[in-house]
């Protein structure tokens, strides 16, 4: 099959509907949790309670990876996450959330505990035996706006 191509790869991620995002809080302990959530202009943004773990977590420790759910054609991103608070952010993460899942909220019911995931790393593959996941298992690093394919 091949290396995989980073056009098509976040494609298949935009398109999912779940995701799941794994934080850890500044003292080690891990924390999964599945999420709603868009890509935008290269980096994943979702939602969630300003009170929830996960967003204590990424407050003290933005280290993060989201994962689609599934574990034959994989995706998955690990790099840090950042509070986005500008109306123009917000605006923007709405414009595509909203009609992705069909909801309705507000710019002031987002006001708090939307962030933003800026990947360093993305790893993906097809399959999860033999050949097909061997020959397409890809890793890519994010150097600014450049991603560099690796093996």
């Amino acid at each position: 099959m091949g290396l995989l191509d980073w056009s098509e790869t976040a494609k298949r991620f935009a398109a999912a509907r779940n995701y799941w995002v794994s934080t850890a809080s500044l003292a080690g302990h891990p924390h999964a949790m599945p999420v709603w959530g868009v890509w935008l202009d290269d980096r994943f943004v979702f939602s969630t309670s300003p009170a929830s773990r996960k967003a204590r977590n990424l407050m003290s420790n933005p280290e993060v990876t989201v994962h689609l759910e599934d574990g034959d054609a994989v995706v998955i991103i690990e790099g840090r996450a950042a509070e986005v608070r500008d109306p123009i952010g917000l605006s923007a993460f709405l414009t595509a959330y909203n009609p992705k899942y069909r909801w309705d909220f507000t710019l002031e019911q987002v006001a708090r505990g939307v962030f933003d995931v800026h990947p360093a790393r993305a790893f993906a593959w097809l399959g999860s035996e033999g050949e097909s996941f061997g020959g397409s298992a890809t890793r890519w690093s994010f150097v600014g706006s450049n991603a560099a394919k690796g093996g």
